[in-house]
């Protein structure tokens, strides 16, 4: 039964007791984790956490909260609205959305969107970061994306406060 629920979705198997052999036993049953129960929801709610952020890479998709992006279509939608953006702002959204809540160098985006391994001295980042906040930010309620002063720029998952 549960290889047929881990098709369709990840499975967190939860056992009474914290021992190895009964998470060994639930992992080759079909599960993608197994926890024991040990009166603490936090470890829970976050393995699950975990597992719903690789169910969704796995499946070429990325985004937090409000925000969605589909790696394979090259789709953006922010709290269901479609946002169009051209190939380098979607590159530069996915990169920063791989790792939301956390600074993203310049140098480090640099790399991965124009495949410069050094600073030509150009704003084409700060340019293009410009554009892609009129089209993720304006228009909706708080700004997902930030400059993180002297570190980069990150991506939110939701809002500060």
């Amino acid at each position: 039964m549960a290889r047929g629920i881990a098709e369709r979705r990840p499975l967190l198997v939860l056992t009474d007791r914290d021992s190895r052999a009964d998470r060994l036993l639930a992992l080759a049953a079909g599960g993608d984790d197994a926890v024991g129960w040990t009166g603490e929801p936090a470890e829970v709610v976050a393995r699950i956490a975990a597992l719903l952020r690789r169910s969704r890479m796995a499946k070429g998709q990325l985004g937090e909260g409000e925000l969605r992006i589909d790696l394979i279509d090259r789709r953006v939608e922010r709290a269901g609205r479609l946002i169009a953006m051209p190939l380098r702002e979607f590159d530069l959204l996915a990169n920063l959305a791989r790792i939301p809540d956390r600074p993203v160098s310049r140098a480090a985006l640099l790399k991965a969107v124009w495949r410069i391994d050094f600073d030509p001295g150009t704003n084409r980042v700060e340019v293009h970061m410009s554009r892609l906040r009129a089209k993720v930010d304006r228009g909706f309620a708080w700004p997902m994306l930030r400059t993180v002063k002297g570190q980069g720029y990150a991506l939110r998952s939701r809002p500060e406060g």
